[in-house]
């Protein structure tokens, strides 16, 4: 394991597509490489940060160079649900099933919809809720009351991760349904470009050049941004200089140890879960 050349810290967004000026709650990335930490840049929507991805993975390879990418949203539901949907306990099926059904444009995209296709393949009223919409859709709740299948509320990372919210939330703050809705696709997408070069932790081996994982700023960024800074902003830039600053040794250690053989399974886990004095929290 030689550690990784160059880190960078995205930070999501299930919206519609942002005007041109930098704004809370849109997506941010910011990357980092040896002591030097970019600027954070604003992207406007996914359709515009897609091809940069693209782009930083194309570029590592090419180099030679190995390129962690971190996304703060679930990359899995709680154990049991992928089999629900897909007929297989199998992370990367369940994100072929969202990514074979999401609609996304820049002005409009179905992420509501989607999790009201999710609750019907439960018995009674399924387990996405936060219909943020005008329009009722059949099958999703705007309350979380309102649901009664018995399906587990949080994977156990969210056990564990105090403040973490569930993936069913679709809307209200600290929802992050949608973003897992509009993300998954894209992560999709960004493995396929590469068979074998992108690995997704923790669902699979770390030794690809370019490895995609979880992360959750909140459990290293602490506190309220300088001020000036966009929140938003701030934790992908304080998250990108406290991982590329890790000797590889101990980048080795969030990745490799004390993982729950469920989240390697299907649930998917966040980086530095249960290890947050090796990130000096």
């Amino acid at each position: 394991m030689t550690g990784f050349d160059r880190v960078l810290m995205v930070d999501w967004s299930g919206g519609n597509r942002q005007g041109p000026t930098p704004r809370p709650d849109a997506i941010w990335t910011c990357a980092a490489e040896g002591i030097a930490v970019e600027a954070p840049r604003y992207h406007r929507g996914r359709q515009d940060v897609e091809p940069m991805l693209r782009d930083e993975i194309a570029q590592a390879l090419a180099q030679g160079r190995r390129l962690l990418i971190g996304f703060d949203f679930p990359f899995g539901y709680p154990a049991g649900v992928a089999r629900a949907l897909t007929g297989q306990d199998d992370p990367f099926a369940l994100w072929h099933w969202i990514a074979a059904r999401i609609v996304d444009a820049p002005k409009a995209n179905n992420r509501f919809d989607v999790a009201a296709a999710i609750n019907a393949a439960f018995p009674g009223v399924g387990p996405c809720w936060g219909n943020g919409l005008k329009r009722d859709i059949p099958g999703l709740p705007r309350k979380g009351r309102d649901r009664t299948a018995p399906v587990p509320e949080r994977r156990l990372a969210e056990t564990r991760a105090n403040g973490a919210f569930p993936v069913w939330q679709m809307s209200g703050a600290g929802a992050v349904g949608g973003q897992v809705l509009m993300g998954l696709p894209v992560l999709a997408r960004l493995r396929a470009a590469c068979p074998g070069q992108v690995a997704v932790w923790p669902f699979e081996q770390i030794t690809a050049p370019v490895v995609i994982a979880e992360v959750w700023p909140s459990l290293v960024v602490k506190g309220r941004p300088p001020p000036g800074w966009i929140k938003d902003a701030w934790q992908v830039t304080r998250l990108a200089t406290v991982l590329v600053a890790l000797p590889p040794l101990q980048m080795q250690a969030l990745l490799t140890e004390g993982i729950p053989d469920v989240a390697r399974r299907e649930e998917g886990w966040i980086v530095g879960l249960g290890q947050e004095a090796v990130l000096g929290r």
